[in-house]
Parts: C-alpha cells; sequence; structure tokens
C-alpha cells in the first residue's frame, strides 16, 4: 500500500500535517529529534572509547620470567 504513495501523496501528507500541528510545533519536535540523534551518538562514541580503554588494559601481565618457559 505505501509502495503506491509517489511524491505528489508525499506532499499531500506533509500539508495536512503542517496545517495540523503547525509550523512551530514540527520546529520543535525536529529540534528535539536532532538533540536525541547528537545524543545517541555521543552515546555510541563513548562506548567505543569505554571498550578500547577496556581492550588496552587486558593486556598481557605475565611476568618475563614466565614467558620465557612457554
Amino acid at each position: 500500500m505505501l509502495n503506491n504513495i509517489g511524491l505528489p501523496g508525499l506532499l499531500l501528507i506533509a500539508v495536512v500535517v503542517l496545517v495540523l500541528f503547525g509550523r512551530g510545533k514540527i520546529s520543535s519536535l525536529m529540534g528535539e529529534v536532532g538533540k536525541g540523534i547528537t545524543a545517541f551518538k555521543k552515546g555510541v562514541k563513548d562506548g567505543t572509547e569505554e571498550l578500547e580503554d577496556q581492550a588496552e588494559s587486558a593486556r598481557d601481565v605475565t611476568p618475563e620470567t614466565e614467558k620465557d618457559k612457554a
């Protein structure tokens, strides 16, 4: 059903949404979406950095004398 909407249908939907909610409400909603995306990207970056830090701290700590025995 959604495959047959096309450009005119999307424009009509956009106009109806704009009339129902108003420009101010839509712009504030888009601002909140932008903040959410920014927070998500920051969270992913922080998680990646945390995993890299854990990988660095998980290095081999076997004493040199025991490494030679193996």
